[in-house]
């Protein structure tokens, strides 16, 4: 008998359809084969579901067994059909097929006593079921308040293959999961860091709320202890609150890639991912043979934190070029490419010289000149053009390491953040997710005007420190920010002032 189930295969973070089709000779020798482009770990899942079904008290199949996973063109990795693929053979050998299989996607990894283990891009099946009309998902019990997140269709949990083939045959019924997305987010959406934490450094937190209120990319340099690594941690704190739609975007990633956190059924915060310094490549920007998402990926609507900046090999710094300018990576194949979105902060953190202390005025520079010069030029030029606030942080005197007064806290930059942000969404209308960083050259020249003095300091400024055309607009949309955080609608010369001096290194390079 031939019996067809509905499942996934995971194609980057999208889900695409898979039809698990089984057929059972009635005569033939007991064997079993797996067809449609299966890898590795789906063709060793036979001995494993032949085990689970047995040690669920089913009987084993006593004849030939075809298992075909449809469309045959795209490759079908991981354990997450061992379900499909079981409910298929049990049903194939009973000679039944229950209305109720066709009406739900179905996927999970088996454990040899018939439990169902938890499996990646279950986010991705659901929204694909609701595409598709389905009637539902059946799905690990781990993973169903994840799947619950998508509204209309039923999630039904399931610990064990006998679970699932008594919800299918009517005999045992289950309550589909349901998950309230306000309350998630509403005990999620917390920090347990902030800004009153950051003693002294109200300069350097005047640049993180700027670069937070138009999305620019940040570089800081100081020596070692200056606080650096601790304001970026708390740079999520003040950037605006994830929508629905960005929330989703970001748990389908993680999910995915097996990241989400256990009990999590969404990611409620801005994610800050901060690779080490010796990441390949691949795990960086994404890749493999089968494409995974790298780090730019995970931290899509949140900051990407690069510390010790000009300790990760040069080429795989130059790979970042692409991302931020577009966005998204695509990894290229040769039958096939897969896209995955990128749109993050990127923030980077170096000490001025290998030493570390060439600007720290209480412990002296070893380093000699050429040294210096030497450790700055890892650093490709084309790409700290795409950085634009450059931010010089000192070390923290002992005075303001000792001060009980509270600095400014992350809910007061929140608050002028935001503000800043409702401005950029009246001026750029129905593009909402447009930042004064995403401007391009054409709508720099209609939204950032400048004066006849504002010109004039720009202009001493491209002569005196070389700027190149990419570096003179992000002065400009920096300048922007700076005006819109001081609700100022015309850029005026101080602002083009402030916005030079975030250009730090293209004064020492």
């Amino acid at each position: 008998m031939l019996v067809r189930v509905q499942s996934i295969t995971l194609v980057g973070i999208e889900a695409v359809p898979c039809e698990v089709e089984v057929n059972m000779a009635s005569r033939g020798f007991d064997t079993a084969v797996i067809v449609g482009l299966p890898d590795t770990a789906v063709k060793e899942s036979l001995d494993r579901i032949r085990t689970a079904i047995a040690n669920s008290g089913y009987g084993s199949p006593e004849h030939r067994v075809v298992i075909n996973l449809a469309p045959a063109d795209i490759r079908k990795e991981g354990p997450s059909l061992d379900l499909p693929i079981a409910l298929g053979m049990l049903f194939a050998g009973d000679g039944t097929s229950p209305e109720t299989l066709p009406q739900f996607m179905i996927i999970g990894e088996l454990a040899l006593d018939g439990r169902v283990r938890p499996v990646k891009g279950v986010l991705s099946m659901a929204m694909l079921a609701k595409r598709e009309g389905m009637r539902g998902v059946l799905v690990p019990r781990e993973n169903a308040r994840e799947a619950a997140v998508v509204r209309d269709i039923e999630v039904i949990a399931v610990a064990s293959l006998t679970e699932a083939v008594g919800f299918l045959t009517e005999q045992l019924p289950i309550e589909p999961t349901a998950v309230d997305i306000e309350t998630v987010f509403q005990e999620a959406a917390k920090y347990d860091i902030d800004f009153a934490d950051v003693r002294g450094q109200e300069f350097a937190k005047r640049a993180l709320t700027l670069a937070a209120a138009g999305h620019h990319n940040l570089l800081l340099v100081g020596p070692p202890g200056a606080g650096k690594t601790l304001m970026v941690k708390c740079l999520p704190t003040i950037l605006p609150q994830l929508t629905l739609n960005e929330s989703l975007e970001t748990t389908r990633i993680w999910s995915a890639a097996g990241k989400l956190p256990p009990g999590s059924p969404l990611i409620a915060t801005r994610p800050i991912r901060s690779p080490h310094h010796g990441a390949s490549g691949p795990a960086l920007v994404g890749g493999g043979t089968v494409p995974q998402a790298g780090e730019v990926s995970l931290a899509h609507h949140g900051v990407l934190f690069l510390d010790e900046f000009p300790e990760f090999q040069r080429q795989i710094l130059e790979m970042l070029r692409q991302p931020l300018e577009d966005g998204c990576v695509t990894i290229a194949r040769s039958h096939s490419s897969v896209r995955f979105p990128a749109e993050f902060m990127l923030v980077a953190a170096m000490n001025p010289c290998p030493c570390g202390y060439y600007t720290d005025p209480r412990r002296p520079c070893k380093c000699t000149q050429p040294q210096i010069e030497k450790y700055l030029a890892k650093i490709s030029g084309p790409l700290l053009d795409r950085i634009d606030i450059h931010l010089g942080v000192r070390a923290v005197p002992f005075e303001d390491l000792r001060n009980l007064k509270p600095g400014t806290t992350s809910a007061e930059m929140r608050e002028r953040v935001e503000k800043a942000r409702r401005r950029q969404r009246e001026r750029f209308g129905d593009d909402n997710n447009l930042v004064n960083a995403r401007m391009g050259p054409r709508m720099v020249r209609k939204y950032c005007p400048l004066s006849e003095d504002g010109e004039r300091i720009l202009k001493q400024a491209m002569n005196e420190l070389g700027l190149s055309a990419r570096a003179h607009d992000k002065v400009l949309r920096v300048s922007r920010t700076i005006a819109d955080l001081e609700d100022s609608v015309d850029i005026k010369p101080e602002h083009v002032s402030e916005a030079i001096q975030y250009r730090k290194l293209d004064r020492q390079l």
